[in-house]
């Protein structure tokens, strides 16, 4: 029998239209119902250029280069979705042949691509479910484990699995009952028909078509259930990541225009913005968000994927006309876990939809600071000093210009011009740790040669602090004077050794009228290294763990640098911690933490010392103050000071001129 005739007589295929019909109803009316809960936000200005987004979506939903750091996670689900994807385009072709009189399936084509590599790809799909269900029936792995989703996941993964088997089951027959000469290209299918090939031409034109419409159904089952479940995200997903922002590292802030706002920060979920919601649609509760939270991962009760999704039931609640008259802030998401946040952007660097947590929370924040004045103490005395005296550190604290004393440090306002601003930064003026730092960098500027100033008593806390708890009237102030101060002294280069600093000054000063070229003192020591204007000459003999500041490596990606210099230094021996460069954990010092005593599970920064001491250097090197005051503290906790200290890597080169 001709495998034309088989497939119109068997099948009768003209009755798929009526079959169609409904389950096509069911899936327009999910997809419109999540359109809606997106659509309950607030309008976002601008979208980004069209080529940019089709870009985004090629390179980071199709080829999934997020999902590979992990490889043997990201190969399952790349078999599995890329299974999928060139079986649904098989299919499209298949369509549009047989129901629009297209001809797709002729020659080299149809036996290379349609045979050959869709069996190749549905068999990966096979094994890549088969893989996903173990994991979740026997693996369970903590981040995956979610009750009230596990279960209709796991239907999914079968369902899926049933139309890919019947899939094969359905070619097997059409292979059986024709005698196809060229059904060895399609290998999946020949080896089931090689198993029925002991039926009756009549039995397996009978199994054919049951099989055939069997896979129909559960084709169809599956387009119609996707917009419902958790499979959403093959269509929210590729949606987020063309639309997501650019232009700003992870955790960068909106400005808010405080002299038009009614309000500050949000408290109801329809306050977010569109694209904020669409990141609730799009979330794969994969949980590397979680995975990567030094919150979570020290027992606090901050989970990014736990916040997105308690964020996603309460939207879907409030747009479907079921509230349940819960406070967004407090009863769905809890005051603990939005102080808990360090802001260290590794939710943001791991997931693979460019989800965004963190402008989420500090919105939240900002409601909390600015609408309610209710957010933990030692942070209200933090922002009290910023206010009243310029920085946020407490008791009795040197002038800003003290620890330069004896350097002849030349003041911007008194040397006229100067190729480089070195912002000194809180830190550095005000901690006697970190202002040993400042001396030692001095102390290369100079070996240099490097024409540079400082603003002295001029120069105010950037406010980045106040911004990230969430007071931002506060951090707007800081910000339009320090411009001022900068503009009126036309600076065009700064130089600063915090990261803090750094992010703010480059990213979200240009939002106030403040445009400059910013580098961090790690970029520019490694400049003069290459250009032979440092030399260090002393060996140090020393083992040297390098600890990836958040805010200088995964909010900036900056990496390089710092390594570079180590290997500069004569008897530096360099090491990595096992968490490192973009999968670094955090000090715990970020988001405002650095002013907040955690009593909550185990402090940040004693979880990284811990690593620290499991790696066994001889020194911790670090680039930024925070971090260096973190590794201080964490050392004296752990009674380490005779195994292990903590020094900038500009002390390291200082003690090498």
């Amino acid at each position: 029998m001709p495998f034309r005739e088989l497939y119109w007589n068997i099948s009768a295929h003209w009755l798929i239209y009526p079959l169609f019909v409904p389950f096509a109803v069911v899936f327009v009316f999910g997809c419109s119902r999540v359109v809606r809960m997106v659509w309950a936000g607030q309008p976002e200005a601008g979208t980004a250029p069209a080529l940019r987004m089709l870009r985004e979506v090629l390179v980071q939903a199709i080829f999934q280069p997020r999902l590979f750091r992990e490889r043997f996670a990201g190969s399952v689900h790349a078999a599995i979705s890329w299974g999928f994807g060139i079986l649904f385009v098989a299919t499209c072709l298949v369509g549009a042949q047989d129901y629009l009189g297209i001809p797709t399936l002729r020659g080299a084509f149809y036996l290379f691509f349609m045979s050959l590599t869709v069996d190749l790809f549905g068999a990966a799909a096979v094994v890549g479910v088969c893989v996903a269900l173990v994991r979740r029936y026997a693996v369970k792995p903590s981040r995956l484990w979610k009750p009230r989703e596990a279960e209709g996941y796991r239907l999914f993964l079968w369902l899926l699995l049933a139309i890919l088997v019947s899939g094969f089951v359905v070619e097997g027959l059409r292979i059986a009952a024709t005698r196809d000469p060229w059904g060895i290209w399609s290998p999946g299918g020949w080896l089931v028909a090689q198993g029925l090939s002991g039926l009756a031409p009549e039995g397996q034109a009978l199994w054919h078509r049951i099989a055939w419409w069997g896979h129909a159904v559960l084709a169809f089952w599956f387009i119609a259930l996707v917009p419902f479940s958790l499979v959403r995200h093959i269509l929210a997903a590729p949606a987020n990541i063309a639309l997501r922002r650019e232009g700003r590292p992870s955790g960068a802030i909106q400005p808010v225009a405080l002299e038009d706002a009614e309000h500050f920060g949000i408290s109801a979920i329809r306050g977010f913005q569109r694209k904020d919601l669409l990141d609730l649609a799009a979330c794969t509760e994969c949980g590397r968000c979680q995975d990567a939270c030094p919150a979570w991962q020290t027992g606090k009760p901050l989970t990014p994927k736990g916040l997105i999704l308690n964020l996603r039931d309460h939207l879907a609640a409030e747009a479907g006309g079921r509230p349940s008259g819960k406070a967004m802030i407090g009863d769905v998401i809890r005051e603990e876990a939005l102080w808990a946040c360090t802001t260290c952007g590794g939710c943001h660097q791991a997931c693979p939809v460019f989800i965004e947590p963190i402008p989420k929370i500090i919105q939240m924040r900002r409601y909390l600071v600015m609408e309610e004045a209710r957010f933990p103490e030692p942070m209200q005395a933090a922002l009290r000093g910023l206010e009243n005296r310029g920085h946020p550190y407490q008791g009795a604290v040197p002038g800003r210009t003290d620890w330069a004393k004896g350097l002849d440090v030349p003041v911007l306002a008194e040397k006229g011009t100067a190729e480089y601003l070195y912002w000194v930064g809180c830190a550095a003026a005000f901690d006697e740790r970190s202002q040993k730092v400042a001396r030692a960098f001095v102390r290369i500027l100079r070996a240099a040669g490097v024409d540079f100033a400082i603003l002295g008593d001029e120069e105010r806390c950037t406010g980045e602090v106040a911004r990230r708890i969430g007071h931002e009237y506060l951090f707007q102030m800081q910000a339009q004077a320090n411009v001022e101060t900068l503009n009126r002294h036309g600076v065009r280069k700064i130089v600063t050794a915090c990261p803090h600093c750094y992010n703010t000054l480059r990213h979200e000063y240009p939002h106030f009228g403040g445009q400059y070229e910013v580098m961090h003192h790690t970029e520019l020591i490694a400049q003069l290294l290459h250009e032979e204007r440092v030399r260090p000459m002393k060996p140090l003999e020393q083992r040297v763990a390098y600890h990836d500041s958040c805010y200088l490596g995964r909010h900036n990606g900056i990496y390089a640098p710092p390594r570079e210099i180590l290997r500069a230094i004569p008897g530096v021996r360099p090491v990595e911690f096992e968490r490192t460069r973009e999968d670094g954990f955090c000090c715990g010092a970020g988001g405002g933490m650095m002013w907040f005593e955690e009593r909550i599970g185990t402090r940040v920064n004693l979880e990284r010392t811990e690593e620290a001491l499991r790696v066994l250097p001889r020194v911790v090197g670090t680039a930024c103050p925070f971090c260096l005051s973190m590794f201080e503290d964490g050392i004296r906790t752990k009674d380490a000071a005779e195994t292990l200290r903590v020094l900038d890597v500009a002390e390291l080169v200082a003690a090498a001129l």
